[in-house]
């Protein structure tokens, strides 16, 4: 719609520029006007001021005013209206938008809550979105939400004003990403989050090494360093280059790619009796193996024993060529 608008403008600007042409190029060639008193007349016809004419008018030259003047009322009654009515209807959609996103937060429970949109955000928002799990994301630079608001759920603002996390569903929030590019504003997010729920599962960026204590303190359940990642990914290629690109190909991008899945006990014994790894029988069943196991305390257990007793709450790291975990998620109807 904005779009439509956008080359009615264009519309009325070029008529408005072909009349301010005819006007000099007519009382150049018809009254024989140098160009400077050309462009005077034009200008004082068209926009109606009423000043004296720079000499008598002939017949013809009235003519060609009187022309010039019904001509260019109507061209710029068209031009003010268009104007207006972009004005007034992009504030209308604005508005639209607004509530728009205002009924699809109301809606959400259990969401993300992205601070930041830059590399970082980014790439968090779509690996949420392969995934399928809600998200909101919060930005502050209008171009950015202007140029992916078809594709990501925005709110426009400061994520450090609690007005804004509240806007954002903080309360009924899981988690909250914080990617600011800088260490302060993210330590400022991860306080106001954590004093607003307590619950809230918060990940935060950090830049700097003396920064991941500070947000640790704050209320940062994990603090990433993405330059640390990517030097120590680099280095690994050096020294165990194929191991490394062998864990590279353990895709997590989404249904389709995946290669590991995270699975809760619950969803296995909601189905089925199971008290141990052996019960579940998932390599006969699907062909993935469980690789991890993490306890309700969150400690985590590399390739347990199959005789490992199932406790509630708790899950398992299971690895499979995509079609595997495919089969996994429609056998267990866990997607």
């Amino acid at each position: 719609m904005l779009k439509l608008f956008r080359s009615k403008i264009i519309l009325a600007l070029a008529l408005m520029l072909t009349m301010l042409m005819i006007g000099i190029l007519g009382y150049r060639f018809v009254s024989d006007y140098d160009w400077l008193d050309a462009l005077y007349m034009t200008i004082i016809t068209v926009t109606t001021v009423g000043f004296m004419e720079v000499k008598p008018l002939d017949a013809d030259a009235k003519v060609f005013t009187i022309f010039l003047i019904v001509s260019s009322v109507f061209i710029f009654a068209f031009a003010i209206s268009v104007i207006t009515e972009y004005i007034l209807s992009r504030n209308s959609l604005q508005l639209l938008k607004m509530k728009k996103v205002k009924n699809a937060i109301d809606k959400l429970n259990d969401h993300v809550i992205v601070c930041g949109f830059g590399r970082n955000g980014m790439q968090a928002a779509a690996r949420l979105k392969a995934y399928n799990k809600p998200y909101v994301v919060i930005e502050r630079e209008r171009e950015i939400i202007e140029k992916y608001e078809d594709e990501v759920l925005f709110i426009e603002g400061d994520a450090n004003e609690d007005e804004v996390l509240q806007t954002a569903g903080i309360e009924k929030a899981q988690y909250l990403i914080s990617s600011l590019p800088d260490d302060a504003a993210n330590l400022m997010v991860v306080l106001s989050a954590r004093q607003m729920n307590n619950n809230l599962f918060i990940i935060s960026r950090a830049s700097l090494i003396t920064s991941q204590k500070k947000l640790h303190l704050a209320g940062a359940d994990k603090v990433i360093m993405p330059d640390k990642i990517g030097g120590d990914h680099m280095a690994s290629l050096v020294v165990i280059p194929d191991l490394i690109t062998f864990m590279d190909k353990l895709s997590t991008e989404g249904e389709h790619t995946t290669n590991l899945e995270e699975v809760a006990i619950e969803d296995f014994k909601d189905q089925m009796e199971c008290n141990s790894l052996r019960d579940l029988d998932l390599r006969r069943k699907t062909g993935c193996t469980i690789i991890g196991y993490i306890e309700p305390n969150g400690n985590y257990i590399i390739n347990p024993e199959a005789d490992l007793p199932l406790q509630p709450k708790s899950k398992v790291i299971v690895l499979g060529r995509p079609e595997q975990i495919r089969k996994l998620n429609q056998m267990f109807h866990l997607e």
